[in-house]
């Protein structure tokens, strides 16, 4: 992927011009969809939805692993990266450099084993730039791609595999599962990254034909979704996309079903791994097949949720792990059945298959229950909804069906599908694809702990990359290049105008305050049947004993594990069989339940919620559960250089003692301590009306939402509470450097940053302001184009300022390739200093351009709604505050970003963490003159 970025393709996903036409009686849905195909073969998608001023384009390329070479592994990811830097007529920067200037989301892409496709959400007028900007990359890019452009790019998608897979715990679990899943010339025996060597090797010869194979207008669909004039989008593709050649004819690949005739068993020792686990995989069916739909809901029944076989099994009567994943993985070719079991330390995964396999035959026995496949459809017909929050989700399924389907109408039939499952279809393909039928089963167990693996499993082979100095490619991007530009029948180095501005309405807004002080806030989204609410009271880590933190945590866990009246599998199902979703958090400020139902269910959804907070069950048997669950978390966090960075970075912000320098899940020692009485305590004491807001958005009136938490809060008794005063510390007056170690780390994770602002300080939104183009702005800041773009180091990095009603830390960000850590830091400090002096009038305007023409995309989905209510609560903002803020950016000046920067972003009052390899890396930090870095793990390097 371009960017860390996790796209999930709902096969759920139904729409027409932003409203739903449903005949459920029959169990179908009709779409309104246009398409049409130019003579060069490019088909071409539109769906209207006029709910919001924005355009989602896609362009999806028929094209992933499973169409490279033997030896070119990972080429079409490399592909997709190099497709964003440059074309002929948008230069250098390409749709990056477009994306910030128009108020886009931001250019990205991802790759899969059979597609990589291209996409952006942006206002509405800037719809002719966009297929402008697309049709550039399909014909008038591969005369862009040098030597130095390659060379570079292979860099940073290196870094990406370092990031991904080998600085991970279990990162190479689908590497040795695949390889033996798959024989060694199915496309799918290899891994869509790829591998190191691989990508090392891909010469710019590969690079030419590989694009004139597959990106040609008879291999790739073009999906419009949003807010658009048909009629105008027409002649625009015809205009910027018709003159394209056609590629030569490329044949449909056949269907590639695995049959194992042995079950293998392997094993790996982890150097990032701190517990045991299992991961097995069956051979099943390919996208679309008429049994992907039984599976599906088999993966569900058997592993989701308290009422699931497994759960009931492997978590709550063995104790052998704190939960159980399962899913159907289909593709274009073929599928796998994948089951996971990540235990608790110390257990033997052969108990766990033994567990695995009596479940396997519980099930086969009783089958699944009607009112479990009621529950699961009811779950389905939610998420349906949900996937039609955005105009870019839908481009995506538009796509999805196009070329894996043959047919977009396809959208119209699967969710029929879906719902026409029967119980006898989930227990038909148990046992056509997983009773008894040969499997591979991996091991990944920590270091030294091979005995936990399953019996009989022999090693895995594994190539680790060595830590080498200077040993990367080097390249010159400032070299002057010239190529051949290639001819057309127009201009098109003239970048189109903006159409009629997008007009963005702020959305109304309903208030109510209760007598209690509860406050609530509501707006109406009447485009789907759902309701979208969240209670927020406020409390969380800051209310806790700093002898034993980690209480609020386990309370908001306990929260839905029952309730006075109903058992913790009554209580799920009872939400389930409303289509209802309901999940309790504690953050370091406050408590937050959150719930999504469908609009005809909201009042009953609100009396489980009413149940949930004022009819605790106080359950010993799941607080028991829930400690050995958060236990368990924070042993992997402990062998995660992500969550090590986190971690420790928080303890340097806030110093040891301070209550926000801990984790809010606690730690080992004091979670061990924490009593059920204390969350008790926590309860009475704490959680009240007056401290809590309510908001909700969705397909309901104000009258109707309101009466259901007045019934809620009249029962709710109010508490005096007074919050704690927090004071935070300030920046160091001088720069120092920390180091913890993790050896053989293939990365170096870096935080930056120092005690900033308060999200109510007046300079809060201006720094926010100054921030985009430092870090802030993702491929239109500068740390992005010198660290990735200029030199390879990285595959992200970002800055930002992140407080609340307290001083938060002004943050940056990265994992680096740990053989140029100093160079990394070095970069960063530069940057940093002469951040201020060098923003220029250019850097304003796109600055300028980018947040305010962004607010076109601010109000789009539910999600985006409930964040704008819990702003204008916590920071007591009014209604229009976005205009407000606009109103800041049209006004704000260079000389005051200066300021700004020379007032937040100093790199001489700022702490440096990285964790990374020790033996390799630590004593080169020295060269930053930040002083003899402080080693924070030094009895981890005394043992070395």
């Amino acid at each position: 992927m371009k960017t860390i970025q996790i796209i999930i393709y709902s096969f759920l996903l139904v729409f027409s011009g932003g409203s739903l036409v449903a005949q459920e009686t029959q169990g179908e849905l009709k779409v309104e969809i246009e398409s049409f195909t130019l003579d060069n073969g490019l088909k071409v998608i539109f769906h209207i939805d006029r709910s919001d001023p924005v355009v989602a384009v896609a362009l999806t390329s028929h094209v992933g692993s499973a169409r490279e070479k033997e030896g070119r592994t990972g080429f079409a990811h490399l592909f997709e990266h190099l497709l964003f830097l440059e074309s002929e007529n948008l230069g250098k920067g390409g749709l990056d450099k477009l994306s910030a200037r128009i108020g886009g989301s931001g250019a990205n892409g991802s790759t899969s084993r059979d597609r990589t496709n291209y996409f952006q959400t942006v206002p509405k007028d800037a719809l002719e730039k966009m297929i402008w900007a697309e049709a550039d990359k399909l014909g008038f890019f591969i005369n862009t791609v040098t030597e130095p452009v390659l060379a570079k790019e292979k860099q940073v998608v290196k870094n990406e595999k370092r990031q991904r897979v080998d600085n991970s715990p279990y990162g190479h679990t689908m590497y040795v599962l695949d390889r033996n899943l798959y024989p060694a010339d199915h496309p799918y025996s290899w891994q869509v990254i790829g591998s190191l060597e691989d990508l090392q090797n891909a010469t710019l010869e590969d690079v030419k034909e590989f694009y004139n194979r597959w990106y040609v207008p008879n291999n790739v669909v073009l999906t419009i979704a949003g807010d658009f004039d048909k009629e105008q989008a027409k002649v625009w593709v015809d205009k910027y996309f018709a003159e394209i050649k056609k590629g030569d004819p490329i044949p449909q690949m056949e269907k590639r079903p695995v049959q194992l005739f042995e079950t293998k068993k392997l094993y790996y020792e982890d150097n990032f791994a701190n517990l045991p686990e299992l991961t097995i995989a069956w051979p099943s069916v390919h996208s679309y097949h008429e049994d992907s739909y039984a599976l599906e809901i088999l993966a569900n029944y058997l592993s989701q949720g308290k009422n699931a076989p497994f759960y009931q099994s492997l978590v709550e009567e063995k104790k052998l792990a704190p939960s159980v994943s399962m899913f159907d993985y289909t593709s274009e070719l073929a599928g796998q059945f994948m089951l996971q079991v990540r235990a608790y330390d110390g257990k033997d995964l052969d108990t766990v298959l033994a567990a695995i396999e009596e479940t396997f035959e519980k099930f086969e026995k009783d089958g699944i229950p009607e009112k479990d496949l009621k529950r699961i459809k009811a779950g389905q017909e939610t998420r349906f909804y949900n996937g039609l929050s955005s105009v870019l989700g839908k481009g995506f399924q538009l796509a999805q069906y196009q070329i894996f389907a043959k047919d977009p109408e396809m959208i119209n039939k699967e969710v029929g599908k879906i719902m026409a499952v029967a119980p006898e279809d989930v227990l038909m393909v148990y046992k056509k694809y997983i009773k008894d039928k040969n499997y591979v089963a991996t091991s990944f167990v920590p270091k030294g702990q091979v005995e936990l693996i399953l019996e009989n499993s022999v090693q895995a082979k594994v190539e680790e990359e060595e830590i080498v100095m200077g040993a990367e490619q080097e390249f010159d991007l400032d070299k002057e290049v010239t190529y051949q530009r290639t001819p057309s029948a127009f201009d098109r180095s003239a970048e189109p105008p903006y159409g009629e501005q997008a007009k963005v309405n702020v959305p109304k807004i309903w208030e109510e305050d209760l007598e209690s002080g509860l406050e609530i806030l509501g707006i109406n989204h009447s485009e789907v049947p759902l309701v979208h609410f969240i209670l927020e009271i406020k409390g969380g880590l800051l209310m806790e004993d700093p002898e034993k933190p980690g209480v609020s945590n386990l309370l908001a866990n306990l929260m839905t594990k029952g309730t006075a009246t109903k058992t913790p599998g009554e209580l799920e199902e009872a939400i389930e069989l409303l289509g209802a979703n309901i999940i309790v958090f504690a953050g370091e400020e406050n408590m937050i339940l959150r719930a999504s139902t469908l609009a005809r269910n909201y009042e009953e959804t609100m009396e489980l919620v009413k149940e949930i907070l004022l009819e605790p069950r106080w359950d010993e048997a799941e607080f028991a559960l829930s400690k050995q669950q958060v236990l368990s978390m924070l042993q992997q966090q402990k062998a995660s250089p992500n969550s090590i960075a986190a971690n420790e970075f928080r303890k340097i912000i806030y110093g040891k003692d301070h209550i926000l320098s801990n984790n809010n899940l606690g730690s080992e020692e004091s979670v061990e301590k924490i009593e059920l009485q204390d969350l008790k305590d926590y309860y009475h004491n704490f959680l009240s009306p007056n401290l809590a807001a309510f908001y909700v958005v969705g397909d309901i009136e104000k009258n109707t939402a309101v009466a259901a938490v007045k019934d809620l809060a009249s029962a709710w008794p109010v508490k005096d509470v007074n919050l704690p005063e927090i004071t935070v510390p300030s920046a160091p007056e001088k720069p120092v450097i920390y180091f913890y170690d993790v050896p053989g780390a293939k990365q170096s994770v870096l935080n930056i940053g120092y005690p900033a602002l308060a999200e109510t300080d007046e300079d809060f939104y201006k720094a926010t302001v100054m921030n985009y183009r430092l870090g802030g702005g993702s491929f239109a800041s500068r740390l992005t184009q010198e660290l990735r773009e200029g030199k390879g180091y990285t595959y992200g990095i970002r800055s930002g300022f992140t407080g609340s009603t307290l001083p938060g830390p002004f943050t940056i960000s990265s994992g680096v390739r740990t053989n140029i850590t100093y160079e990394a830091l070095d970069l960063i400090k530069h940057i940093l200093e002469t951040y201020a002096e060098e923003f220029t009038e250019e850097d304003l305007e796109v600055t300028k351009g980018f947040m305010i023409k962004s607010n076109a995309r601010k109000f789009e989905t539910p999600a985006s709604k409930l964040g704008m209510l819990q702003d204008i609560y916590n920071y007591d903002r009014d209604k229009d505050f976005v205009k407000q803020q606009e109103e800041t950016v049209q006004n704000i000046t260079v000389s005051e970003i200066r300021e700004l920067a020379r007032n937040y972003v100093d790199p001489d009052k700022m702490y440096y963490l990285v964790v990374g390899d020790a033996a390799t890396q630590l004593d080169r930090l020295e060269q930053l003159g930040f002083g003899t870095p402080v080693l924070l793990n030094e009895e981890v390097a005394a043992e070395k």
